[in-house]
This record gives C-alpha cells, sequence and structure tokens, in this order.
C-alpha cells in the first residue's frame, strides 16, 4: 500500500460525513479526462462512526452495494484519508541528484513525522526546487496513523477490494480544482460538515496545506439555535438563503456572517504566511468547493473579506460527461471534488 502513489487500473473512493462518492475515469492529464462509471450513496453518519465488528461489517457492506451500484469491476481502489488522519506538510531539504534525494530523504522520513515510525504509515513526493532558493528542494511528506490506516485498509480489503493507494483528501481537492501552469498561487478551499481544508498551489505543487476547525455544521448549529428551529430546517435555510441579506429580514446572512468573519481571517493569514515565504508569489485566486460552492452569497462574502477574486470551483472541468451523466449528477456534482483528485493521479 502506497499513501501518495498509485499504480494500475483503479477507481476512487471518497467516505464523507453523511454519504460516499466513487469514480472511475479514462484518459489522462494530456488528452483529458473522460467519466466512465460513478456512484454516489447517502450514509448514515452513525455507520461511519460504529467501530463494532458488525458495524464495521455493514459499512464494509455499503462499499461494496456502492461499487456494485456504479458497475465497476476493478477491485483497485484509491482512498481518500480525511485531513484529520493525517499530517501533511512541505519541507526544504538540500538539493541532490534525484536518486540519491530520495534515499537519503527516505531517512531522514522519522524527523518529518510527529509520532513513532513504529506507530505510522509515511509517504513523501519530491516538489522540485523552492521557488526561492533553488539550492532547496521542497519535499511534501504525509503520514496517518498505522492502527487507522490499518483498520481501514482491512475493513474495505474484507469486502474484496484492494486498496492500491492513500492520499490526504485536500492534495485531492486541490488537484481537481486548481488550473495548471497558473502563474499566481491559487487557494483551494474546501468546506466540509466538520472542518475545512485548505491548500495553496503554486507553480502547480502544494505549497501550504492547512484545516481549519469548523464547517457547515457549525453553521447549522448557529442558525438552529438562533431561530430556535430544527437543525434540518437550519440546513435547508442556509442552503436556500445563505448570506443573501434580502432574504428573511436578512435573519441568516446576519447569524453566518457573524462565524465566517473569523473565518475569512484564517484565510487572510494563510495567504499572508504563504506570501512570506514565498516572497515573489502572489495569491491570485481562491477557488471554493464544497459547501462553500453551494451557500448562496459565500463567493462574495469571501471576496470581499479577503480583497481576493473569489470564485466557485468546478471538479470537472477537465473530465468529459454525457448529458444523461450530466442530469444524474446535477444535485450532488459539486460534492465530487475529492473523488475526482483521487483518480486524476498520475502514477509517477
Amino acid at each position: 500500500m502506497n499513501l501518495l502513489h498509485g499504480v494500475g487500473d483503479f477507481f476512487s473512493l471518497d467516505i464523507g460525513t453523511k454519504s460516499m462518492r466513487i469514480i472511475q475515469l479514462s484518459g489522462g492529464n494530456q488528452h483529458g479526462w473522460t467519466l466512465q462509471k460513478f456512484a454516489y450513496v447517502p450514509i448514515d453518519p452513525k455507520l461511519t462512526q460504529d467501530s463494532s465488528e458488525l458495524g464495521r461489517k455493514r459499512f464494509g457492506e455499503a462499499i461494496l452495494g456502492a461499487v456494485e451500484q456504479a458497475g465497476i469491476k476493478t477491485k483497485n481502489v484509491a482512498l481518500g484519508l480525511p485531513a484529520g488522519k493525517t499530517f501533511t506538510s512541505i519541507v526544504e531539504t538540500e538539493t541532490l541528484p534525484d536518486k540519491e534525494l530520495r534515499k537519503s530523504f527516505q531517512y531522514e522520513l522519522d524527523k518529518y513525522v510527529p509520532m513513532a515510525m513504529s506507530d505510522a504509515k509515511a509517504d513523501f513526493v519530491i516538489l522540485g526546487p523552492n521557488p526561492n532558493d533553488p539550492a532547496k528542494t521542497e519535499v511534501l511528506v504525509s503520514s496517518v496513523a498505522k492502527d487507522y490506516a490499518e483498520s481501514t485498509m482491512e475493513m474495505i480489503e474484507k469486502t474484496g477490494l484492494n486498496i492500491v493507494a492513500m492520499e490526504p483528501e485536500p492534495l485531492a481537492a486541490a488537484r481537481a480544482l486548481s488550473a495548471p501552469g497558473a502563474i499566481d498561487a491559487t487557494m483551494v478551499v474546501d468546506f466540509g460538515e466538520q472542518s475545512t481544508d485548505l491548500v495553496i498551489m503554486y507553480k502547480d505543487r502544494p505549497r501550504l496545506v492547512r484545516t481549519v476547525p469548523g464547517g457547515f455544521s457549525v453553521l447549522t448549529r448557529a442558525v438552529s439555535t438562533s431561530l430556535n428551529i430544527n437543525e434540518d430546517q437550519a440546513r435547508q435555510f442556509i442552503l436556500k438563503f445563505g448570506l443573501d441579506q434580502t432574504q428573511i429580514n436578512g435573519q441568516v446572512s446576519q447569524i453566518l456572517s457573524s462565524y465566517l468573519e473569523s473565518f475569512a481571517s484564517e484565510l487572510i493569514k494563510s495567504v499572508r504566511f504563504f506570501q512570506t515565504k514565498y516572497i515573489n508569489g502572489k495569491v491570485g485566486g481562491i477557488v471554493l468547493s464544497g459547501y462553500a460552492g453551494t451557500i448562496p452569497q459565500f463567493t462574495e462574502f469571501i471576496e470581499s473579506k479577503t480583497s481576493t477574486p473569489t470564485m466557485r470551483g468546478n471538479p470537472w472541468q477537465f473530465v468529459r460527461t454525457t448529458e444523461a451523466q450530466q442530469r444524474a449528477l446535477m444535485s450532488v456534482s459539486s460534492e465530487f471534488a475529492v473523488a475526482i483528485g483521487l483518480s486524476e493521479r498520475s502514477n509517477d
């Protein structure tokens, strides 16, 4: 099992809080991708949190059912790992010939993993020369607790599937949502259910990876409490009215704004940190994904607070789909960033 590299024919699996997404693509970066198979399956959040033997068996069966629903035949799967379960950082090392650098960094890997190597699964990718200092090479390091990784592998492989790669979800989402060849840096913000993943891409490489606490569930609880309504109704209000001040006397907008002020400040801090490290780098745009791409007026709010051009991301930007596929995906297409990014992996 590789943490960052995958080989051969595979499909991708993204397990969220309330649904799982499955994608299989054909093609590649050079000529574009084509959607072959997909599935979107709602799941009970209690099922993903049930660590009992019976609960894990039922979850495995749900995964296998989703694969069968998609009509996928290969058993090889690339799995997204929640940011909260992984540690990802970009470090610098002395520039050496590629083969020598890989060998030496393998021995130094334990210095960059925040746990004993016996308790972790770790991997690294050489990003290339530091844009500011060619004498330094940047390396992306990612690790996950061994117990979590092996327990996840055991559950999935009991279904007959074979995990060929695991990758942190923020990296997969950034791959699908960023545009290759951009001169300026792009901040990809995936606003999830429990937390928000943030990746700054510069010169086609991730240069900053963060997880910001709080997500859509925080907004839901705030609206539910303030308006004295149940959480299901609060979710509907947020997705329908969002930050639009002209709706229901601006009540929902006011509640959301009070929370999102601090959220926007975290984005600004990340931009400042990046531009301090990469002196010639400039964040030229923010791309929003997840709930951030569906809440009305969210894009306009972030742009006004950060003074940075902001847009809703399109994870399907490099994927060809048929009209029938587009109709089937219409209501959930924005949720596939991680799954698509996993499927757009290279085997380098």
